[in-house]
């Protein structure tokens, strides 16, 4: 790897994933991301400055996500990961479903491309198949990576040849609201409250639901609250996370297409057009205030990485 300084700038959204009935499948980007400034140095490892969410808490040097992930890109190639310095500037918050630790082995991951591809001796070029797969490899499924890296709403599944991914784009009418509590959950634990089979009958349920989930955040948002019913997991963690239960009962209750973002406890509500989803913003304040309220766009590019002068990259160096 030369050892000529670079700089990147790196951004990464974040996601949310099942969106009620597509577990583990079905992901969409976020226009609330991160911003990730990137510069080697002749030194061997890595500093990291956080600015914003994480701030004396995350790692700050090789341990930190996005630093590991991106030397198991450069070790997975048989190239030495040269020294940087970052900053990142991170807004998505951490343990609430709003895939904070997807985004941050996308970030790494697309740092090390970054880097690779401008190597003026020995570049690599990593198309985004290769992408899609450290990421995937790294996070252990690909239902947060795949809207993080390529945006907009995605469909992902494995089969023998790997991940794999469909990005298709939203319908304008579709209006996000994300609602994040003070708590945190661990995806860990919201995991092990699964049953490993569930009957028959819920699992149809939940196959006609996803099919209709599709067609309503592509082509008809006005099916959306029927399309994000779903028997496969939410009831299962709802004893962990009671005031996100009952708030998302609330909000259906008043015909709000309301589900727990992920692994929770941060809910989404997939609403149709600005005036319902204002409706919805209205609702939450005055029966659970304490919840903070987003609203927020889909992001339709997805991780972005890009070349800049060094001179430019910070304002001061770490």
């Amino acid at each position: 790897m030369s050892r000529v300084e670079r700089a990147l700038k790196v951004h990464v959204p974040a996601t949310s994933a099942n969106l009620g009935p597509g577990f583990d499948t079905l992901g969409i980007a976020l226009a609330y991301g991160d911003e990730l400034t990137v510069v080697t140095r002749p030194e061997p490892g890595a500093t990291v400055t956080v600015i914003g969410v994480g701030d004396g808490e995350v790692d700050t040097d090789e341990r930190n996500l996005v630093v590991r992930s991106a030397a198991f890109v450069f070790e997975r190639l048989g190239r030495e990961m040269p020294g940087m310095n970052i900053e990142a500037r991170n807004r998505i918050p951490h343990g609430r479903g709003m895939g904070s630790s997807g985004s941050a082995i996308v970030a790494g991951v697309i740092i090390a491309a970054g880097l690779l591809a401008a190597d003026p001796e020995h570049p690599i070029e990593l198309d985004e198949a290769q992408i899609f797969a450290f990421a995937t490899e790294l996070e252990g499924h690909p239902d947060n990576v795949a809207p993080a890296l390529f945006g907009g709403l995605t469909i992902a599944w494995t089969n023998e040849e790997g991940p794999r991914f469909k990005r298709l784009l939203v319908h304008r009418g579709v209006a996000p609201l994300v609602l994040v509590p003070t708590f945190t959950m661990s995806t860990e634990h919201a995991r092990g409250l699964q049953p490993k089979q569930v009957p028959h009958e819920d699992a149809v349920f939940n196959v006609s639901r996803s099919a209709l989930l599709i067609a309503a955040l592509t082509q008809s948002p006005e099916l959306m609250l029927e399309a994000t019913e779903d028997r496969l997991h939410q009831n299962y963690r709802g004893a962990a996370m009671p005031a996100t239960r009952d708030l998302i009962g609330s909000l259906r209750a008043h015909g709000h297409a309301a589900v727990v973002s992920g692994a929770g406890p941060s809910i989404l509500v997939l609403s149709n057009g600005p005036a319902e989803r204002l409706a919805a913003a209205d609702l939450v304040e005055q029966i659970a205030p304490e919840w903070r309220v987003l609203t927020l766009a889909v992001d339709i590019k997805g991780a972005t990485v890009e070349q800049i002068p060094v001179e430019s990259a910070f304002s001061s160096r770490v």
